[in-house]
């Protein structure tokens, strides 16, 4: 098991859930298996975060282009939405329900859902769970644009935490780590604009697979890296340093 700081675990985690239907096909089963079993490892890892401190913990679980995959595929994820949605690992994690993406989309059992269990553990304080469903980044970013346009809000009064406001993201900080499994390097249109300084961790493993030890060895990777926002090596030790001396 790798060996984290507890001092320092990323606010914010994204991950990217990737390899559920190839675990499957390579033990002969059909895709429907793998998500069942990603779902499994959901709840595994939603509780680990939270033992963690983690606060903000977001999972890319449906994109728009995903929309476009065979119908009877697209119709068993929408069910498994339903039943991984339940109280007990809500409630017993005392972890917040949120969702991200194009609600109006998805079928209206699994809006009632999502609003159910928003509305439920909206009072729960350990960790906010966010599914990005529907979702990405480029509908944000062009649905962003759309309401700046019909609010009226002028082009000198429009910056970066105006933009920021405006996305369906704009009740959490941006990720600190975002993760994804498969073996994949590559973003796939997931929260673009968030992302700008965020750690990127790839792994090779398949997310039914992605265990405990596997997110703390990210985390520890996360953990081995200087974040310096655009600034130099010597004025983020020197900014470190003046830190440890106030304290």
């Amino acid at each position: 098991m790798a060996a984290i700081d507890l001092s320092r675990i990323p606010q914010h985690i994204a991950i990217i859930m990737d390899g559920n239907g190839r675990w499957a096909a390579e033990q002969g089963k059909p895709r429907s298996y793998g998500h069942q079993a990603g779902v499994d490892t959901v709840r595994r890892i939603t509780s680990e975060c939270t033992r963690l401190g983690v606060k903000y913990l977001t999972l890319y679980t449906f994109s728009t282009e995903n929309w476009n995959r065979p119908a009877d595929e697209v119709s068993a994820l929408m069910g498994l939405v339903i039943t991984a949605l339940e109280d007990e690992l809500f409630m017993k994690n005392n972890v917040r329900f949120r969702a991200i993406g194009d609600m109006n989309r998805l079928p209206k059992d699994v809006q009632e859902k999502i609003a159910q269990m928003t509305r439920d553990t909206a009072g729960n304080t350990a960790m906010t769970m966010v599914v990005a469903l529907s979702y990405s980044s480029r509908w944000e970013i062009a649905q962003a644009v759309k309401d700046i346009v019909k609010e009226g809000i002028q082009p000198g009064d429009i910056n970066e935490e105006t933009f920021s406001q405006h996305l369906t993201t704009n009740f959490m900080p941006d990720p600190d780590l975002l993760i994804r499994t498969g073996g994949e390097k590559r973003i796939s249109n997931y929260l673009l604009w968030q992302i700008a300084y965020s750690e990127l961790y790839f792994c090779n493993t398949y997310w039914p697979d992605f265990t405990e030890d596997d997110l703390h060895q990210a985390i520890a990777d996360y953990q081995s890296r200087q974040r310096r926002y655009g600034k130099t090596e010597a004025q983020i030790e020197n900014e470190e340093t003046s830190k440890a001396q106030q304290q």
